[in-house]
C-alpha cells in the first residue's frame, strides 16, 4: 500500500509541475487533452511498437519541449510513448504461452470477495510465486480462476497454495459485446483458468489487516437481516460494492432504465461523500471559528473530505472506478492545500493528468470516458441553467447527460435506454441523497451497534423499495431498451460532434442540425443481402455453436452457444449482442439442433433478447417443449432462399447428438449445410440427402473424431469447412485425425478459435465471398 501511495503522490506532483510549466492557465486543459489524444494514437494499431521505441518517443518529446511552437507535437509524442510503454509492459506480464494448459503450483493471495456462480466459485488471485514440475516459472500478477464443486471456506485476504491450469486471457472476437482481452489488459489480468486437484489446496494464512474481511462481514450482516428480501442484494451493492447477489433480473431492470451507475459504489457516490465530509468540517469550524486564524477554512475541509471519500472507496474494495475518482479528489485536495485557485476545466485537466500519469490504461475502459464526460456535462448544464434552485436544474442536467453521453453509451454497449432520462430524473436524487446516506450509516454501524445499524438499513430498504418498483415498471415499457447496429469510428466522431453542437449555448446557429450528425451512429449503414442472396455469420462462441443466416428481409439463428456451470451465458453475453450489432433486432426463426448445453445453453437468453417468431428444436427438453420438432422434409422459402431440414427423420430414436436438426440453406448454386453434432452413424444418410452439388460445410460436432467421416466428406462436394471450437478446448477439437481427413481431400478448414467470427456472403451464382475473419480483420494490439 505504501508503494502505491508513493506512486500516486509522485505522479500527481509530476502532473502539477508539468501543467505549471505551461504558460497561461487556458493552455492547461488543451495541453492535457493533447496528451490524451496522443495516448489514443496506439489504439488504432494491430501491434504496439517495441518498448524501446516508446521510450524514444518520450525522449524526443522532452527534446522538443525546448521550442514552444513544437510543444503540441511534444505532448502528442508524450501521450503516445507513455501509453505505449505502459501497455507493452502490461502485455509482457501475461502468462507465457509455454505455460498454457499445464499444471502450475502457485502461492497466491485472495483479492476481493469470492463469487458463487452456478456450480463454480470465481476467485481473483494475486500470484506471488509459481512452479511447474518443481521449477520456478515467470508468473506474477492477477489471475481469475474458477473453483468447481464446493470449495473450503475462502476467507478474504487469505493466502493459498493451489494447483491451477491456466491460459492467456482470451475471449470471442465478434461484432458487438464485451472485448474480454481489452478488459483483461485494462484490469491487469494476466491469465484465467481453474483449480485442479482441489484436495491438495492449502490455506497459508490470513493478512492481519483486511478491508475485504470487513466488507464480507457487513454483507453477511445485511443478508442475515434481509434474507430473501428484494432489498438485500441492492443494499449490499450500495453499502460495500458487493454485486454478487444481483441476478439477471436485477441487471435487466438496471440496463433497461439506465440507472446501473447508481446501484453500486460509483465514482459519483465517492464524490458525494467527499462533499459531505467537507460540509461536516465546515460545520465544525463554524462552531469554532478561532481555528481558521491559524489555517484557512479550505485547508481544514480538504483533508476531511478526502478521508470521507477514502473510507467509502475502501468499502468498495478500492475498485477501479472509485480509485479514479479518489485520485481526482487527491489532485483537487492538493490544489487547495497548495492554495492554487482552479477553474472547473483546470480541475478536470489536473485530474485527467494524474490518471494518465498513474494509470494510462484506464482509457481502455468505458468508465473513464463516461465519468469525465458526465462530470463535464453536469458542470456545463449547471453553468448554463437560468434557475438557481437545484431541483429545477435537474431537468436540463439530465437532458444534457442523456444527449452528451449517448454516442459513448452506444459505442461501448451497443444499446441505450429510452426511459433512462426519466428514470434518472427521479432515481438520482432519491438514491443519492436518501437511500445511500441511510445505507452507508447503517453499514458503518451494523457491526459495532447492530440494533442501530439494522434500523438505519431498514429505513434504507423501505426507501429503496418504491424506487425499485418504479424502475421495474419502467423497464417493462415498450422500447425501454433500444439496440443499435455497429457503427464505424467516423460515425462515432460525427455523433460526438453532433451532441456538442446540440448542447451549444443559445445563439449558436443551426443547433438542430446536430441531430443530422447523430444519424450515422443511430442508423448506421448495414449490408443486407439482396433477394436471392444470403449472409452467414458463424459467431465465435468458443466451445459451442451459433450461426446467423440472413436473407433480404429475414433472419434465422441456428443454435445459441453455451451456458457454463459457472452461470456464464454465452447466449446473453455474446450471441445477442453480436446479432444486434449486425443490425438484427428480432429473429424470424430459431433452430436449436439438440439439447447439449454448448448448443442450447443460451436459448432462454436468445428468446428473451431476440424474440424469435418461430422455434424448431431437435429435443423436447429444449424450451420446455415449446416450438416445433425438427423433421426431415420440412422446408420454407424466404426472399428467394430455400431452407430445408434434412435430418432427423420423423420418429427418429437414437443418440441425442445424432438427433440434431440438420439444415440446408440454398439459393441457386450457393449452399450451406448446418450439421449440429451428428456423428459418423448418420453422416452417410445426411450426405445422400444433401446431394453432390458444391457447398460450404459447418463441421459436425466441432471436429470431434466421432464425426466428419469419409462417408460424409466423400459423399459431399465441400468447397470449404467452418469449425466452431474453443481455444485450447479440453476436448481437443478439432481432432488431429479429422483435420488430416479434410487436408487429404484438399478442403480448406477455418476454425473460429483462430479466426474469430466468420462472415460470408452467398449469391445465387459463383462461390461464396468472405466478408470478415473477425480476429484478423478486427485485430488490435491487445488481442491474442
Amino acid at each position: 500500500m505504501g508503494s502505491i501511495v508513493a506512486i500516486v503522490a509522485n505522479a500527481v506532483a509530476a502532473a502539477v509541475a508539468a501543467l505549471r510549466a505551461l504558460r497561461g492557465p487556458r493552455l492547461e486543459p488543451i495541453a492535457v487533452a493533447t496528451v490524451l489524444a496522443g495516448a489514443l494514437i496506439p489504439q488504432t494499431l494491430a501491434q504496439l511498437p517495441p518498448a524501446w521505441s516508446c521510450l524514444c518517443a518520450i525522449g524526443v518529446a522532452a527534446a522538443l519541449w525546448r521550442w514552444p511552437p513544437l510543444r503540441w507535437i511534444a505532448l502528442l509524442l508524450l501521450g503516445a510513448g507513455w501509453f505505449g510503454w505502459r501497455a507493452e509492459l502490461a502485455l509482457q506480464q501475461r502468462l507465457p504461452r509455454s505455460l498454457e494448459g499445464v499444471d502450475l503450483d502457485v502461492q497466491a493471495r485472495l483479492v476481493g470477495l469470492p463469487a458463487r456462480r452456478g456450480e463454480a466459485t470465481l476467485l481473483d488471485l494475486q500470484v506471488d510465486s509459481a512452479q511447474h514440475d518443481g521449477h520456478p516459472v515467470a508468473l506474477r500478477g492477477r489471475v481469475r480462476a474458477a473453483w468447481y464443486g464446493t470449495p473450503p471456506v475462502l476467507r478474504p485476504c487469505s493466502g493459498w497454495q493451489l494447483r491451477l491450469r491456466l491460459k492467456r486471457p482470451r475471449g470471442g472476437s465478434n461484432p458487438g459485446g464485451v472485448d474480454v482481452e481489452r478488459l483483461a489488459l485494462q484490469r491487469g489480468l494476466v491469465a484465467t483458468g481453474y483449480v485442479r486437484e482441489e484436495a491438495t489446496a492449502r490455506e497459508l494464512g490470513v493478512a492481519a489487516f483486511c478491508i475485504d474481511a470487513w466488507r464480507e462481514r457487513i454483507a453477511a450482516a445485511i443478508d442475515r437481516r434481509f434474507s430473501g428480501e428484494t432489498a438485500a442484494p441492492l443494499l449490499r451493492a450500495l453499502a460495500v460494492g458487493d454485486q454478487r447477489g444481483l441476478d439477471e433480473t436485477h441487471w435487466q431492470v438496471l440496463r433497461a432504465t439506465g440507472v446501473g451507475h447508481l446501484i453500486a459504489i460509483s465514482g459519483f457516490h465517492v464524490g458525494m461523500l467527499a462533499l459531505a465530509g467537507g460540509a461536516i468540517a465546515r460545520g465544525l469550524w463554524r462552531r469554532r471559528p478561532g481555528v481558521t486564524l491559524h489555517s484557512p477554512a479550505p485547508l481544514l475541509e480538504a483533508p476531511v473530505a478526502l478521508a470521507a471519500a477514502t473510507c467509502y472507496a475502501a468499502l468498495a474494495g478500492f475498485e477501479l472506478a472509485t480509485v479514479r475518482t479518489l485520485l481526482m479528489l487527491i489532485v483537487l485536495a492538493l490544489a487547495r492545500l497548495l492554495r492554487r485557485a482552479l477553474s472547473v476545466p483546470q480541475a478536470l485537466a489536473l485530474a485527467l493528468a494524474a490518471i494518465l500519469a498513474v494509470d494510462p490504461l484506464a482509457i481502455l475502459s468505458a468508465g473513464f470516458w463516461l465519468s469525465f464526460a458526465g462530470v463535464a456535462l453536469l458542470v456545463y448544464a449547471s453553468d448554463t441553467a437560468n434557475t438557481r434552485t437545484w431541483w429545477r436544474e435537474l431537468v436540463p442536467a439530465q437532458i444534457a447527460m442523456s444527449i452528451g453521453l449517448l454516442p459513448l453509451t452506444i459505442a461501448f454497449f451497443g444499446q441505450a435506454s429510452l426511459v433512462g432520462p426519466l428514470a434518472n430524473l427521479v432515481a438520482v436524487p432519491w438514491i443519492s441523497f436518501v437511500v445511500v446516506p441511510l445505507t452507508l450509516a447503517g453499514a458503518l454501524l451494523v457491526l459495532p451497534l447492530p440494533w442501530l445499524g439494522e434500523a438505519l438499513l431498514q429505513l434504507a430498504a423501505w426507501a429503496l423499495q418504491p424506487q425499485w418498483s418504479l424502475l421495474s415498471w419502467q423497464a417493462q415499457w415498450p422500447l425501454a431498451q433500444w439496440y443499435f447496429a455497429e457503427a464505424s469510428p467516423p460515425g462515432l466522431l460525427l455523433a460526438a460532434l453532433g451532441a456538442v453542437w446540440l448542447l451549444a449555448p443559445r445563439g449558436v446557429p443551426l443547433r438542430g442540425f446536430g441531430l443530422l450528425l447523430l444519424l450515422p451512429q443511430l442508423w448506421p449503414a448495414t449490408s443486407r443481402p439482396l433477394p436471392g442472396e444470403f449472409a452467414l455469420c458463424v459467431v465465435d462462441v468458443g466451445q459451442g455453436l451459433s450461426v446467423l443466416v440472413r436473407t433480404a428481409q429475414h433472419a434465422l439463428l441456428y443454435d445459441t452457444g453455451a451456458r457454463y456451470p459457472s452461470g456464464f451465458d454465452l447466449g446473453e453475453a455474446v450471441v445477442v449482442p453480436t446479432v444486434h450489432a449486425l443490425g438484427v433486432r428480432e429473429l424470424d426463426a430459431l433452430v436449436v439442433s439438440h439439447a447439449d448445453l454448448d448448443h442450447a445453453g443460451g436459448v432462454e437468453a436468445v428468446r428473451r433478447g431476440l424474440m424469435p417468431r418461430a422455434l424448431w428444436r431437435g429435443d423436447p427438453r429444449i424450451a420446455g417443449g415449446q416450438g416445433q420438432a425438427c423433421a426431415a422434409g420440412q422446408s420454407w422459402q424466404w426472399d428467394g432462399v430455400e431452407f430445408r431440414l434434412l435430418h432427423p427423420p420423423a420418429g427418429f430414436r437414437g443418440d441425442d447428438n445424432d438427433g440434431s436438426c440438420v439444415l440446408l440453406v440454398q439459393s441457386g448454386s450457393a449452399r450451406v449445410l448446418l450439421t449440429g453434432d451428428i456423428s459418423a452413424r448418420v453422416e452417410a444418410d445426411v450426405a445422400a440427402a444433401a446431394g453432390r452439388e458444391p457447398l460450404v460445410l459447418v463441421v459436425p460436432h466441432h471436429g470431434s473424431k466421432t464425426a466428419s467421416s469419409a462417408a460424409l466428406l466423400d459423399g459431399l462436394q465441400v468447397q470449404f469447412a467452418l469449425v466452431s471450437a474453443g481455444y485450447r478446448s479440453r476436448f481437443g477439437h478439432p481432432h488431429a485425425d479429422v483435420v488430416a481427413r479434410y487436408r487429404e481431400r484438399g478442403i480448406p478448414l477455418v476454425n473460429t478459435a483462430e479466426a474469430g467470427c466468420l462472415r460470408l456472403h452467398f449469391t445465387a451464382r459463383g462461390p461464396p465471398r468472405a466478408i470478415e475473419h473477425c480476429r484478423r480483420d478486427r485485430r488490435r494490439y491487445w488481442n491474442e
